[in-house]
């Protein structure tokens, strides 16, 4: 963890205090930074050797944090530096895991362009399409759908994006779907 200090100048003397943080400290500023979207505080502590895929207690990086939270250059910056689009966080949950969830298809584009496994799974099996049926989030099937994702894959309780359409009733995803498999087995 970088070693961080605020100066400050008192008003009322001559003096300079120096305000030493906390691991803590530091960690929840770094998150709080991702999470806001301050692209300027992101630099300054991967400048200070924060290391950009640190996890918290739940297993969140910076970049699960930015993409969840719908902060565009934040997670743009954090991917140029280096950060990892495949970490999972305690329940599995990776940065495309969670924009699926949410319907932030212009960052799962980024998150796909970065490398990020469209058919990665969370603790339970269940992949980003899985959790785009789910939600209805059709832009964001399509675009999972574009890259690959697999609308036939089980998660551990036996449930497949193609079977959850089915099960809420959506004729266009299940013709899609059979579209899809048509031609993935050319």
């Amino acid at each position: 963890m970088p070693h961080f200090s605020s100066t400050n100048a008192s008003s009322n003397s001559n003096t300079i205090s120096d305000q030493e943080f906390t691991a803590e400290q530091i960690e929840a500023l770094y998150f709080n930074s991702a999470r806001d979207g301050s692209v300027e505080l992101l630099e300054e502590f991967i400048k200070a050797e924060m290391n950009i895929n640190h996890q918290n207690n739940e297993g969140y990086t910076a970049l699960i944090l930015a993409t969840y939270n719908d902060q565009v250059a934040a997670t743009l910056y954090l991917l140029q530096a280096g950060a990892d689009p495949n970490i999972r966080d305690n329940s599995g949950a990776s940065a495309l895991t969670g924009v699926a969830f949410k319907g932030y298809d212009h960052i799962a584009r980024i998150l796909i362009e970065a490398g990020a496994e469209v058919d990665i799974q969370n603790n339970v099996g269940r992949t980003p399409l899985i959790f785009a049926v789910l939600f209805g989030r059709q832009k964001m099937i399509h675009l999972l759908l574009e890259a690959g994702a697999n609308p036939y894959h089980m998660d551990g309780e036996g449930l497949s994006p193609a079977k959850l359409a089915e099960r809420q009733g959506y004729k266009d995803l299940i013709d899609l779907f059979k579209k899809y498999q048509f031609e993935s087995n050319k």
